[in-house]
């Protein structure tokens, strides 16, 4: 997958449910990254501690930053600091999982179940190369994130004792592949072994993801090789371009300019720019007060016709809060607009 955009450059039983190991934890720590609040403070319970499998010996009482925390979840890949974590986002860690899943679908990855936030067998903890992309490219697109799972070594304290513990990165794919920069290993007897592997160049970045693949590694350099080799970036837009606009309710000249937040970018094969289009896809009207940077539709990049990735649009100025009067008048515009929506729709449907 091309981090950039989304778009998906190659995929084998892509959507084939799996174990998904250790894969699970990127989305504990994209939820600890989203809601937690780095520096804050984490008292490990006795549950947590109990956690079974690898693990960074955490002690009942303990306390650690959640940072600290989320270093010992992705470099030692501890199921103890999986369920600290997720005690401290959400309470327990029940209400955590509904917090993974909540968020798996709201990205759009509809294969996946969770039921624990360390990737240890559990019935029907399922999901599929697909959507550990779309979770991996979600978490690879915050720079805290890429931080962490490119960090070779970490010193984190351990309370109670003299010395300090120092956590390695097990990702060998870091020291294997030139550029590797993420992401997470994992292994169970029923999952076989599983890589999220990243790497990047000249500031473009693939991911590849690998389930049940006995020779992982170099599986991974060979995809991220072919997809390096056969695609290329393309900058559609630079970030912050006006690219489209949406009229205000109430006004029939009065409209608002939509930008990207963010640069525009899709891997191509060779030729495809020329098929390239750019459509926005923006609501009738908007309703003031719109703030610069809130959210109005999304822009699709197409090509030959068919959608290859989304990038969200957002208002590029402040549009004031109308009077009482115009208020009145664009809650008739809406209306009317609505009503004229549902006429169309069902003039279609018959």
């Amino acid at each position: 997958m091309d981090v950039a955009s989304g778009r998906v450059l190659y995929a084998k039983n892509a959507h084939q449910k799996r174990a998904p190991a250790s894969l699970t934890k990127v989305m504990t720590a994209l939820l600890a990254l989203e809601q937690g609040g780095l520096d804050a403070v984490v008292t490990v319970s006795d549950r947590a501690a109990r956690a079974g499998g690898s693990s960074l010996w955490l002690e009942p009482g303990e306390s650690l930053t959640l940072r600290d925390l989320v270093y010992g979840l992705l470099l030692r890949s501890g199921n103890d600091a999986a369920e600290a974590i997720a005690e401290h986002v959400a309470g327990t860690v029940d209400d955590f999982v509904l917090l993974m899943n909540r968020r798996a679908a709201a990205l759009g990855a509809l294969d996946t179940h969770f039921r624990n936030p360390h990737g240890l067998p559990d019935l029907g903890h399922l999901t599929t190369a697909a959507d550990l992309a779309v979770i991996a490219r979600a978490a690879m697109l915050r720079p805290d994130f890429r931080e962490i799972v490119a960090t070779r070594q970490r010193v984190i304290p351990w309370e109670g004792r003299p010395w300090d513990r120092m956590l390695s990165n097990e990702n060998r794919f870091l020291s294997l592949y030139p550029g590797a920069d993420g992401v997470k290993t994992g292994w169970t007897s029923e999952a076989g072994r599983c890589l999220i592997a990243s790497a990047s160049r000249d500031g473009w970045r693939l991911v590849a993801v690998l389930l049940d693949a006995t020779e992982m590694w170099s599986d991974a350099c060979e995809l991220l090789d072919w997809g390096f080799g056969a695609f290329e970036p393309a900058v559609v837009f630079p970030a912050g371009a006006r690219v489209a606009r949406a009229r205000v309710a109430g006004a029939a000249e009065r409209w608002v300019a939509l930008r990207v937040e963010e640069r525009v970018e899709v891997a191509v094969l060779p030729g495809e720019v020329e098929r390239l289009a750019a459509v926005p896809d923006v609501p009738p009207a908007v309703r003031s007060p719109l703030a610069e940077g809130e959210p109005v539709g999304s822009l699709r990049l197409l090509i030959d016709g068919a959608t290859v990735s989304t990038f969200p649009l957002a208002a590029a100025e402040d549009v004031p809060r109308s009077g009482v009067l115009g208020r009145l008048v664009q809650d008739l515009w809406l209306l009317l607009l609505g009503a004229l929506e549902r006429l169309l729709g069902r003039g279609a449907a018959t």
